[in-house]
């Protein structure tokens, strides 16, 4: 009995063999040269299909440029994040952008149009005249060191006048001679020396330093003192500060400008590698051994890496 249950079991081995051989063989007979031994044949099929399950990844269309992007907020900030779709912070930048050229165009009209101010304030309230006069009346004061011989050649009729000479200014002072009378007083008298009428050191010192006190109109002739300020020198001071502030804030928003289109650019670089992380999308061919036969059957697999 047993004999005969074997040879039933290999008589329809040797029965379906030859379907399955042939149904594979229809199915794949375009890709594979087989030979026709069964056994080589049957190690050609299975390394044919371990090659069918790797094939390359399907490249991400979408995929969009950092260096673009960068470069985009570069230019215009806010530009490079809505390239890479993120709008929010695009108008975040735009807004910073928009704010930062108003302050920068408004303050620094405000400081022109204060430095025109005091500098007609100025032109209208002090003099350099009343100033190398009270000076040299007061020489002696200011710079005890100084001899009778040094005073006198910076009076007129001196060797030196600074009141008069062929380098005068309009105003009737001769600036070299009064520069150098300033220079010889010396550490203990006056620090600095008057720049040329008109130059913006000029419109600074008078109001800065109090050597420069008594050459403003309301003060007084009678002092000797050269730290006693008047009240046109201190409000003077004032105005001239004013414009000052106004020019460090707009020189503010001058700076905010740069930072802002280099934290645009880098951000953008960092938005658009966000945006594309690294799309893969593999499709592999599996393959499934059935009964009688080999299925292929195609699959995706998505992964995002941020």
């Amino acid at each position: 009995m047993e004999i005969m249950k074997v040879k039933k079991i290999l008589f329809i081995i040797l029965l379906i063999t030859p379907f399955i051989f042939v149904k594979a063989q229809s199915k794949e007979s375009a890709n594979l040269n087989l030979s026709g031994n069964i056994f080589l044949d049957s190690k050609l099929a299975v390394n044919y299909y371990d090659s069918l399950n790797t094939a390359p990844a399907i490249p991400n269309y979408n995929k969009r440029s950092q260096y673009l992007a960068g470069l985009m907020s570069l230019v215009l900030p806010g530009a490079g994040e809505a390239y890479s779709e993120n709008y929010l912070k695009a108008a975040i930048f735009l807004t910073i952008e928009a704010a930062a050229i108003t302050t920068a165009l408004i303050y620094n009209h405000k400081g022109d149009f204060q430095t025109s101010f005091f500098q007609q304030f100025a032109n209208q309230h002090w003099s350099v005249v009343k100033y190398a006069q009270w000076t040299l009346n007061n020489l002696k004061i200011i710079n005890p060191d100084a001899t009778d011989a040094e005073i006198a050649q910076y009076k007129a009729g001196g060797a030196k006048p600074v009141l008069t000479g062929p380098e005068n200014s309009p105003t009737g002072v001769n600036w070299r001679n009064l520069n150098d009378m300033e220079s010889s007083l010396g550490t203990s008298g006056y620090s600095h020396q008057l720049p040329g009428f008109g130059e913006q050191q000029y419109y600074e010192l008078i109001g800065k330093y109090p050597q420069y006190s008594h050459g403003w109109n309301d003060s007084n002739a009678g002092d000797t003192d050269y730290h006693i300020l008047s009240y046109n020198f201190n409000w003077y001071s004032h105005q001239r500060g004013l414009a000052n502030e106004y020019y460090k804030t707009g020189s503010f928003g001058v700076g905010l400008l740069y930072v802002n289109h280099i934290l645009s650019a880098l951000d953008a670089i960092w938005s658009m590698d966000k945006y594309n992380g690294t799309l893969a999308m593999n499709v592999r061919l599996n393959s499934e051994y059935m009964t009688d036969h080999i299925e292929l059957i195609p699959t995706f697999n998505l992964s995002f890496n941020f």
